[in-house]
């Protein structure tokens, strides 16, 4: 019988979501891989259990995790029931609908038929009567954003959702959807971009901006994109790495040499920080304060931990900040830079 690391609120770090009531922790767990059946029962529940002993009590899904998708919500249902049954009033449980799940015309988008037909159906998975968080996955051309976020609406109405999210929403996107639920009374309370040091197109394209202005909440996917910057690439690409087996997510051309010196020279600046590569960059996302919280996947509890380290260092000062932004921009560590 699982029973919870009674320290587990010591070190973690928690960030108010928006203006809303709701603190997520500095890192959450994300489900998207690693939970279904190529992963042993054992191992799926180490990871949750470690997670949430040092303080991630935000568990992230969407209907399609696993693979198969829908197996990462069962395998997590069957969690809850095992071992954190008596601990649900303190976990924040999300899932999202928008991507293909069944097939025929009401089976992906953002209809109202098909989000909340989905959210009935990840809720059986979950074995229990409501998610804190359900999210628009993705807009739908097709669908009027009035249709979509009065699903969302919807779900809080029915006592299905506490509260709604968007994700993969263009600037301009967000703040509308924002607009529609503040006059329907549901505020928006996240927004889940994918965002790494790799990836800042959150910055370029003005979604964290536009969050900024709403005051609206961010947890971002892929800080570590896609394992590119866990530090297993500093030599090339490993044989059984995700790039190697030319993953739909990373694939091998993505592994230039360019970044791989680029990568390089990150590991130095994490090393002079006493972190990981991976800390390095999961820091560097939550600099600043502009991101609520940082989706992290885990193959093993002992990845999980390493994670956490992160939460040691938070602080970057502006010489280190320079440095990452030249590396960043092609521009290299610079003379006389590359020492630390």
């Amino acid at each position: 019988m699982y029973t919870a690391n009674p320290d587990r609120y010591a070190d973690m770090p928690y960030r108010r979501t928006g203006r809303s009531g709701l603190k997520l922790p500095a890192l959450s767990l994300g489900l998207w891989h690693n939970f279904g059946p190529d992963r042993s029962v054992e191992t799926q529940r180490a990871i949750l259990r470690r997670a949430f002993d040092l303080g991630i009590t935000h568990f992230d899904l969407a209907n399609n995790y696993g693979p198969p998708p829908g197996a990462a919500e069962s395998a997590l249902g069957d969690a809850l029931r095992t071992d954190f049954a008596p601990y649900r009033d303190e976990l924040v449980i999300s899932t999202k609908a928008g991507h293909l799940m069944w097939p025929g015309p009401y089976g992906e988008w953002g209809s109202r038929k098909y989000l909340l037909s989905s959210l009935d159906q990840s809720l059986a998975r979950l074995g229990v009567d409501y998610v804190d968080i359900f999210y628009s996955h993705r807009p739908d051309p097709d669908t009027p954003l009035q249709e979509t976020m009065g699903a969302l609406h919807s779900a809080v109405r029915q006592g299905k959702a506490l509260y709604v999210g968007v994700s993969n929403y263009s600037a301009e996107e967000t703040r509308e959807a924002a607009r529609i639920l503040a006059d329907l009374g549901t505020p928006l309370l996240i927004h889940q971009p994918r965002y790494s040091m790799l990836d800042r197109r959150p910055e370029a394209e003005g979604v964290l901006d536009a969050l900024d202005e709403l005051q609206v909440g961010s947890i971002v996917y892929s800080p570590l994109e896609q394992g590119l910057l866990t530090g297993r690439y500093l030599d090339g690409i490993p044989e059984d790495s995700r790039a190697a087996s030319d993953s739909p997510f990373l694939n091998s051309d993505a592994v230039t040499e360019d970044l791989v010196g680029g990568l390089r020279a990150l590991n130095e600046i994490a090393a002079s920080r006493g972190q990981t590569l991976a800390q390095l960059a999961l820091a560097w996302v939550l600099r600043g304060g502009r991101v609520t919280s940082a989706l992290v996947g885990a193959s093993s509890a002992r990845q999980i931990e390493d994670s956490v380290g992160t939460i040691r260092n938070l602080d970057f000062d502006a010489e280190e900040l320079t440095r990452i932004d030249a590396i960043l921009k092609g521009e290299g560590e610079g003379e006389g830079e590359g020492e630390g």
